[in-house]
């Protein structure tokens, strides 16, 4: 694979999947949204959906790695770390153009998420935060727990990716990116609840970034404060998931 195809590859694929991830999570929380309230159940789907598309659309040309945790453990399995800054930067302009693009898509909602004044029914409502749209919010803030969950979460996604490949012919036949997708829709599922399962540096970060200069009317805090859980815990969960792969396998 060229640098060029990496590259281009990695941003592809990670816009994909950040604007069906995104786009699920505007879905579900935006006011004026046809599937507003539908849960974390079509979260988790249009997450793995996200995987899905993306995944396919980049594997011809980077791998499809779509996730620095990723790209991590891969690289302590095969030592080869010299193109690992490539995915990584991918992935970044990726997730921050994934972001982009939902914010395009649900610009009219966006623009709407004012408090509803002079109503003659009901009571007005406040406006929503953003941020849960774009980046991870844990639902108890709690700096050691949060890192062990996204830590945990990551071997969960890693350690089975890396095992997959001991599959002769899973890969040509196409059937990995599907696997996977259906892993990270389990993962979600299950390892979820706590932090909102951010598994992937760039998934978070790079839509922080954008939200923290988004002109959304009432958007709300963007959390740095927090923001260096869903990074350093998906890396130390990819890491770890490729020294138990080469200590086991």
């Amino acid at each position: 694979m060229s640098n060029g195809d990496i590259l281009v590859g990695e941003i592809i694929g990670t816009a994909i999947l950040i604007l069906f991830g995104a786009g699920v999570c505007a879905a579900v929380t935006l006011r004026y949204s046809k599937a507003r309230a539908s849960g974390w159940i079509v979260i988790a789907f249009g997450w793995g959906f996200g995987v899905l598309a993306g995944a396919y659309t980049a594997a011809p040309l980077s791998g499809g790695h779509l996730n620095p945790a990723v790209t991590f453990g891969i690289a302590v399995d095969t030592g080869e770390w010299s193109k690992v800054w490539l995915y990584v930067l991918g992935q970044m302009v990726g997730a921050m153009l994934g972001a982009v693009l939902c914010y395009l898509t649900y610009f009219a909602q966006f623009q709407a998420n004012v408090r509803e004044t002079g109503t003659t029914e009901g009571t007005a409502e406040e406006p929503l935060p953003t941020l849960g749209i774009f980046s991870t919010i844990p639902e108890i803030r709690n700096p050691v727990a949060n890192l062990v969950t996204e830590i945990i979460a990551t071997v969960a996604l890693v350690l089975p990716i890396l095992a997959f490949g001991l599959t002769t012919g899973l890969g040509e036949s196409g059937t990995l990116v599907l696997i996977v997708s259906l892993l990270v829709v389990g993962i979600g599922l299950s390892l979820g609840g706590p932090t909102g399962y951010a598994i992937n540096p760039a998934r978070d970060l790079g839509p922080r970034i954008v939200h923290t200069f988004l002109p959304i009317p009432n958007k709300g805090t963007s959390d740095w404060k927090y923001a260096w859980i869903p990074v350093v815990g998906p890396l130390i969960g990819g890491t770890l998931a490729g020294l138990i792969y080469n200590a086991a396998f």
